[in-house]
């Protein structure tokens, strides 16, 4: 009789453990399947993809160093739009409250551009680089759903550079183009919600981003929506999944629709 119950409890466990990884990648399938549609519904907005790497390193207690590799698509996947690596520390000060700090380098592919006078550049690459620095809070509302809250100052500095120019009728070979220097103060403000499925690897969740100018006043630049989950494939290895879609103030700037994925690793 033991033998007989380990048997058919071991044969409901399988069973329920490939139920929910059925509906996990159901839920995967809904993503791509929902963001194919959203291309669809508005013609006019990108689409692309992102893809990362990264690695954690607990270094003390409460301490913890993190490093990663970015790789950025638009122009519905036709054109790379930036490269970028980051190394960063954070710091949880109590259960519920948590400070960090990265740098990132990105190597940006600026879009061609046209001038005042109707001459045009050509697409170029161009370094920039980035510091963030973030509180992040969180809150168990009911058992196993969290939010959290995520305020970020974020700075970018452009480098000035030199790139060729052509005239606009002609096609003919211009004096560079200067692009001056440029810094960026940006506060990007993120609520999150998750839920932590009982003996499940998935873990779903849904945010909302605001991204605000701070110069010279407070502006309103753009919105990032993101639904996904993360998958833990061991206690040191994940994945996660996303679709993102992200809406500009600007109305020269293109909205944007998203499906990423990302490797993580946790060092012992």
């Amino acid at each position: 009789r033991v033998s007989e119950y380990n048997l058919f409890g071991t044969k409901r466990k399988r069973d329920m453990e490939n139920r929910i990884y059925r509906k996990g990648w159901e839920f995967f399938l809904f993503l791509f399947l929902l963001a194919g549609w959203l291309v669809q519904a508005r013609a006019s907005d990108d689409f692309g993809f992102w893809g990362s790497v990264s690695a954690e390193k607990k270094l003390y207690k409460g301490l913890g160093a993190s490093f990663e590799g970015e790789f950025r698509s638009r122009d519905n996947v036709r054109t790379v739009e930036r490269w970028s690596v980051s190394a960063g520390l954070s710091y949880k000060l109590t259960n519920w409250l948590k400070i960090s700090s990265d740098y990132i380098f990105i190597h940006y592919y600026h879009p061609m551009e046209v001038t005042r006078k109707g001459n045009y550049v050509p697409e170029f690459w161009q370094p920039r680089h980035r510091v963030n620095f973030s509180l992040t809070g969180k809150y168990e509302v009911v058992k196993r759903l969290t939010f959290s809250l995520r305020e970020r100052w974020q700075y970018t500095y452009r480098p000035e550079r030199s790139v060729e120019k052509y005239k606009g009728t002609t096609g003919e070979r211009m004096d560079d183009e200067i692009v001056k220097g440029k810094g960026k103060n940006n506060l990007r403000s993120r609520l999150q919600v998750e839920y932590d499925i009982p003996k499940c690897s998935f873990t779903p969740y849904a945010s909302c981003e605001l991204t605000h100018y701070l110069h010279s006043g407070f502006y309103y630049e753009k919105t990032r929506w993101i639904v996904g989950t993360e998958w833990k494939l061991s206690k040191r290895q994940g994945l996660d999944f996303y679709y993102l879609y992200q809406s500009h103030a600007d109305e020269e700037e293109s909205n944007g629709h998203v499906v990423g994925i990302k490797y993580s690793f946790k060092f012992k």
